[in-house]
């Protein structure tokens, strides 16, 4: 019983390893020897005990993987190899340019359903609208910037294009 306790215990380090360190599957090969060592050792002391030590490996081997892929961005080769992004909150996500279109009005060029494109202080910008349907030509007003999208409504008065 020893032996299957330790060896799926260092078959779990190994697979925590094999996931924060590139090793080409050498320490995912040794893992899964342990793992099945310790298979081999349960069963040989009963069928209870191997029932056991099976269910047990497949429910920690996932949440070990789970948990590796979980710390792997804030290990060392991780943060090198892992790109952080952009972020809405460092505003490089953003286009500037979209700061000042709230309350603005355009013309639809392509046509919302429910994204689309809208001529906006003359450029076009990509644009979404509430859900609803809105036809080449209608005029829309900005109610909403989230991040870098611009969300439109169809104005009432929708006689002609500017």
């Amino acid at each position: 019983m020893t032996w299957a306790v330790l060896l799926l215990g260092v078959g779990l380090l190994l697979v925590l390893a094999e996931v924060l360190v590139p090793s080409m599957g050498i320490l995912g090969t040794l893992a899964a020897a342990c793992i099945i060592g310790a298979q081999f050792f349960a069963w040989r002391v009963s069928s209870q005990t191997g029932v056991s030590f099976l269910l047990v490996s497949g429910v920690l081997v996932p949440i070990v993987v789970m948990g590796g892929f979980r710390l792997f961005p804030r290990t060392p080769i991780g943060k090198k190899m892992v790109a952080q992004g952009f972020t809405f909150e460092d505003g490089r996500a953003i286009d500037e340019r979209d700061a000042g279109l709230l309350g603005m009005q355009g013309v639809v060029e392509a046509p919302l359903r429910p994204a689309g494109v809208a001529r906006l202080d003359g450029r076009r910008v990509d644009v979404v609208s509430r859900g609803e349907m809105v036809p080449v030509g209608a005029r829309v007003r900005v109610i909403e910037l989230t991040g870098n999208r611009v969300i439109v409504v169809p104005e009432q008065n929708n006689e002609g294009a500017v």
